[in-house]
């Protein structure tokens, strides 16, 4: 429900905020400068301000950063990925006002899409991050956000030793924050539209000799901003770093997380012209999802057998069609893991380190279906997806400095015990009210459609050398190899439907080359070369097992990893009161694979894999950073990409099933730009963000697409500086996401990408939101 108290206090403040602030920050500089030099005051307040984004200075390829700091300016509890927009190349959607959601969160990196970016935790692999994840999970559940110390993005390219199987198009890297050395505690609590509740807090030891440690928790309960159901999460994370020898640090995490949310309604282009933006799922009208699947039944439309009834075959206004409106759905997942890493200097020139991981996933994917009656005899049941995930897993590096060189180590082993069920159950026999939540995990199922085990083995290894050859010139050469074996096993007494066996992708020759020159006064031309691999992904619903026994046999021997071939060159420029990068880049991305949808996505058909030709992308990005005074800064990127099909897909016999050589590829959009102004004055503090993504396409042949909307959010806060330490640090603040309530859909290809014409595959943006947060800082 949304408060129009809040809203008229959000805008005014922000009004006069807006009015305050350039006469404030600006007066405190006219001050200055009555007391020194105008020349003398720039060159000071540049050095006293505080870089937001951080370019990547002294790396070969193009790498952006930001910190806590940047992420503590959007609402509480939202995904990094929303601080994240700002940078050069990175297109982020969502469906909810936190991009939390994990059904419809999508990033990608100049139009690599998430399956095909690698994702880590301080080292720890986090998978591909997509939303029935088989091999790690999503960065919301991996950690609280407020614990996040810093965020890297490689937009190319990852270093080299990163550990990711899937990073074709670029690496997101996430590192935890260290405990405070001082004791202390801070938390925050928020409360906004759609009865949002959300609070924070943690309690840091302070360094104990040698020893510190914190220990945080986090929990949100909001209601969905349509529809009916609510968006549920609670996680504990702890973390310690001891240092037992003036030469050895131990370093360990163990994070909890337990997630539940309701699903909004996918929709489709005509349905949001026909029904608008704001039509969801029917959680709240158990009687009406009833009847829609008798009519559903009644018409043939579902392919369940019914007795004769008194529903008729005529679907009530505005409906249409059972798929129209679902009863409910929903996605459950509960996650530890856990990590420790000693780290030991050898001498002055060698470093070494070593460290274990554990993972543990117990998921369900909930959809109340009218395609399966129930056995109490109503046409409607519960059908899940139920995943399980043990990984563990084993990093080891060594880095050794002499001379001009700086070699570097990277060992990568893991096993990933990965379980996935296709279930269904009762509903019961009343019409009135439902025989089960789709927010409770379910047991005693009366049918199970397939439920297989699938095994990953992973090794990767790296080797880098770094030449400094002069003061201004370094050069950078490495390759690396890896090995993903996959088996796929039915669980008995079930064999199932689809494709067992074993495949593996192996390529232990994938080579990085590098080249930085330093022109001086903070300026610097870097150019790159990468090499890179997806290997394949072993689950019942992607990858080469999600197929029939027949089909797999058939692609076994003939299907190859996607690769990349990517070339970038760039120039970072600046020191103090403006900064920046510029780079170019092209990539050729071969072997593309291509799952084909055998029918409607939620329903779950199997698909068909094939490598079905090339992509090619080419494209400039530039991002500044201007501090004119050091309390005010201004953030700006731009990106502009091509991202074409190079290749019609053809079927074996050579006729083509799709010309779509020159489309454009699906959810990469054109143009993405972002503008941030950004002001801290130690007491007010202000933050408004302008982000804008083109024309996105929903179809491979480009006959459907979303049109592209300027998304603005915005944050004001006033903080307390007291020599009381209980006060210090305490802050009250208002935030808004889409400011000026647009309309717009959010992601697209949430049930995938189809050839041609209107799909139901897209999801609604949140609308306006307001937000109040009380902090408390250290």
């Amino acid at each position: 429900m949304k408060s129009t108290t809040l809203r008229t206090a959000f805008l005014s403040g922000t009004a006069l905020l807006v009015l305050a602030i350039p006469a404030h920050a600006f007066a405190a500089e006219a001050e200055a400068e009555a007391e020194t030099t105008a020349a003398d005051t720039v060159e000071d307040t540049a050095a006293e301000g505080e870089e937001i984004v951080v370019y990547g200075k002294g790396e070969v390829r193009q790498v952006t950063e930001i910190g806590a700091a940047d992420i503590q300016l959007t609402t509480a509890g939202s995904s990094p990925f929303i601080a994240l927009r700002k940078l050069p190349g990175v297109n982020f959607q969502s469906a909810d006002p936190f991009g939390t959601y994990e059904w419809s969160t999508r990033i990608t990196l100049r139009g690599f899409n998430q399956n095909q970016l690698g994702f880590t935790l301080d080292g720890v692999p986090l998978g591909d991050m997509s939303y029935g994840n088989t091999n790690g999970l999503h960065i919301s559940r991996a950690i609280i956000s407020d614990n996040i110390g810093q965020t890297r993005v490689s937009q190319g390219a990852g270093a080299l030793g990163t550990a990711s199987t899937s990073n074709l198009g670029g690496t997101i890297e996430f590192f935890s924050r260290d405990p405070q050395d001082e004791l202390g505690i801070a938390g925050n609590v928020t409360y906004g539209d759609s009865s949002t509740l959300r609070a924070y807090g943690t309690l840091d030891t302070g360094d104990l000799g040698g020893f510190k440690a914190y220990i945080s928790g986090a929990y949100i309960d909001a209601d969905k901003w349509k529809g009916f159901g609510s968006q549920r999460s609670t996680q504990i994370n702890a973390k310690v770093v001891a240092d037992l020898s003036p030469s050895t640090t131990f370093t360990a995490f163990v994070n909890y997380s337990d997630r539940k949310e309701s699903d909004y309604q996918d929709l489709s282009l005509g349905m949001i012209n026909r029904l608008g933006y704001d039509w969801d799922n029917i959680s709240n009208d158990w009687p009406l999802a009833v009847r829609l699947a008798f009519i559903g039944a009644n018409r043939g439309d579902t392919g369940v057998v019914v007795a004769p009834n008194a529903f008729g075959t005529t679907y009530p206004a505005p409906i249409t069609s059972v798929d129209d409106t679902y009863f409910d759905a929903a996605g459950l997942r509960r996650d530890w893991l856990a990590s420790a890493r000693i780290e030991q200097q050898f001498g002055d020139a060698v470093t070494g380190g070593l460290q274990g991981y554990y993972h543990t996933n117990k998921g369900q994917g909930s959809w109340i279906t009218p395609y399966r009656a129930s056995p109490g005899g109503l046409p409607i049941s519960f059908r899940t997806t139920e995943y399980e995930i043990e990984r563990i897993g084993v990093l080891g590096d060594l880095k050794a400095e002499f001379g001009g060189h700086t070699v570097q180590l990277n060992l990568w082993y893991e096993n990933n015990d990965f379980e996935q069920a296709r279930r269904f159950y009762d509903m019961g026999n009343s019409q009135t009210v439902p025989g089960a939540s789709a927010l409770d995990y379910q047991s005693n199922p009366f049918f199970t459609q397939w439920n297989n085990a699938y095994n990953t083995r992973t090794f990767q290894y790296a080797v880098q050398d770094e030449w400094a050859l002069s003061d201004a010139l370094t050069i950078t050469a490495g390759v690396k190899g890896q090995s993903v074996k996959l088996e796929a096993t039915a669980i008995n007494p079930v064999p199932g439907p689809l494709a067992l066996g074993e495949i593996k992708s192996e390529d232990f020759f994938l080579p990085q080359v590098g080249v930085l020159y330093t022109l001086g006064g903070g300026n610097e031309i870097f150019a790159s070369f990468t090499q890179n691999q997806r290997a394949f992904t072993a689950a019942a619903t992607t990858g080469p097992f999600a197929t029939s026994a027949a089909g797999f046999a058939a692609l076994r021997d003939r299907i190859e990893p996607e690769k990349t071939d990517s070339y970038e060159v760039g120039f970072r420029f600046g020191e103090g009161q403006l900064s920046g990068v510029i780079a170019a880049y092209l990539v050729n991305f071969s072997n593309r694979l291509l799952a084909v949808p055998q029918g409607p996505g939620i329903v779950g058909n199997a698909a068909l894999l094939s490598n079905v030709g090339d992509v090619r992308s080419v494209g400039a990005e530039i991002g500044l950073q201007w501090q004119p005074i050091a309390d005010f800064t201004v953030t700006g990127s731009y990106a502009y990409n091509e991202n074409t099909y190079r290749n019609d897909i053809v079927n074996q016999a050579g006729v083509v099933v799709q010309a779509i050589d020159g489309r454009t590829v699906v959810d990469s959009p054109e143009s993405i730009a972002n503008l941030e102004l950004a002001y801290d004055d130690g007491m007010f503090y202000a933050r408004g963000n302008a982000n804008y993504t083109s024309e996105r396409f929903f179809t491979y042949s480009n006959d459907r697409s979303v049109d592209g909307r300027v998304l603005v959010d915005a944050l004001i806060g006033v903080r307390l500086n007291s020599d009381n330490k209980f006060l210090n640090g305490l802050a009250l603040e208002g935030t808004v996401t889409n400011l000026f309530d647009e309309d717009y859909v959010g992601t697209i290809g949430s049930n995938g990408f189809g050839f041609s014409g209107d799909n139901q595959t897209l999801l609604a943006g949140a609308p306006q939101q307001f937000f109040v947060t009380l902090r408390k800082d250290f």
